[in-house]
């Protein structure tokens, strides 16, 4: 048999969850907790996510999130994955990320999405207007976005921090609409497959079909985030994933909580409609063992031919979370180079 390789770098998704029981607070320090961790063991990348109106996710604001999380660490670098740019001003944005950019020079990705990351009445909320409900402006906020970076079309506008302090820049997608985009404009490009694994090769295939060399890349760049749950055996595994399941269960069924224990989330009464929800939800992910997660995971490089890996790891206590990301560095990929 060929030997199991991962020679991608590693990186880390956090949406610090809000376990039963405890407060957001405890959740963002965990994040902090989890986001030192994984810099000693050498991934490459922490990146945190903007939700809103979920009782189990704690990161709707994700620039104030990230600055403190850089101040807590040293090398390892800092994102969004993502800044919904929908909800917010193209300029708020920048200042935002050049603020970021301009602390931490060399450390800070922008990671940018379309969706509302929310329910429809949460996202008229963050963007006040009927019209600003659709996504149709994107592009033309994006490139606005992009502009008060580089200043190539002066207008009366100057964004202080922004101009000149341009964090690295990537469109994130869960369909085929970001991953032309990416390409069309030669960003780097990173898919949800931990939440939407049939449209993943589709759009990786969309994104380097339509990619276009920039001053950002020779080369297309395709980081894919998966669902990862680690343990010592497979049975803990997919035990430990369990709350995962029925929190998006929970969410996707409009009544979202927070995070389950792994005893409530084993003693669900789910219906077949729902296990069989859940269990196509695992599907193309990696849990188990770390013989099994790394067999997983080289099947999805093989599959997507991805340039990096994004993990995500949403259990219910922070010890085992920062559990599974040590197994997967240490016997997964035994040791990931650390950050220069």
């Amino acid at each position: 048999m060929a030997k199991l390789v991962i020679d991608v770098p590693l990186s880390v998704l956090d949406l610090a969850p809000v376990a039963t029981g405890a407060t957001p607070g405890e959740a963002l320090r965990h994040t902090t907790e989890l986001a030192r961790r994984t810099e000693e063991l050498g991934y490459h990348r922490f990146w945190v996510a903007e939700h809103h109106n979920m009782p189990a996710i704690a990161s709707s604001a994700p620039p104030v999130l990230i600055a403190h999380l850089a101040a807590a660490t040293s090398t390892i670098r800092l994102g969004s994955g993502g800044v919904m740019l929908p909800n917010h001003a193209p300029l708020v944005v920048a200042e935002q990320f050049g603020t970021l950019e301009a602390l931490h020079p060399g450390r800070i990705d922008l990671g940018i999405g379309r969706a509302p990351g929310t329910d429809q009445v949460t996202a008229l909320a963050l963007r006040r207007t009927m019209e600003g409900l659709s996504a149709e402006g994107f592009p033309r906020e994006l490139a606005d976005l992009m502009n008060y970076f580089s200043g190539e079309q002066p207008g009366p506008i100057t964004a202080t921090p922004g101009l000149g302090e341009q964090p690295a820049v990537w469109l994130l997608g869960s369909s085929g609409f970001s991953a032309q985009l990416a390409g069309l404009l030669g960003l780097p490009f990173s898919f949800a497959h931990h939440f939407s694994a049939q449209n993943t090769l589709p759009a990786l295939m969309l994104y380097r079909q339509h990619f276009r060399p920039s001053r950002f890349l020779e080369k297309p760049y395709a980081m894919v985030a998966v669902n990862v749950f680690c343990a010592e055996t497979d049975e803990r595994a997919h035990w430990l994933a369990g709350p995962a399941g029925l929190s998006f269960l929970r969410m996707r069924s409009g009544r979202p909580q927070p995070l389950a224990t792994p005893e409530e989330a084993a003693a669900y009464p789910y219906t077949e409609v729902e296990r069989e929800f859940m269990a196509q939800r695992l599907e193309g992910q990696a849990v188990g063992s770390p013989e099994t997660v790394r067999r997983q995971l080289t099947e999805l490089l093989a599959r997507t031919g991805a340039d990096e890996l994004m993990l995500t790891t949403m259990v219910y206590d922070v010890a085992d979370r920062v559990r599974s990301f040590e197994l997967v560095a240490e016997q997964v990929v035994g040791g990931l180079r650390r950050n220069a």
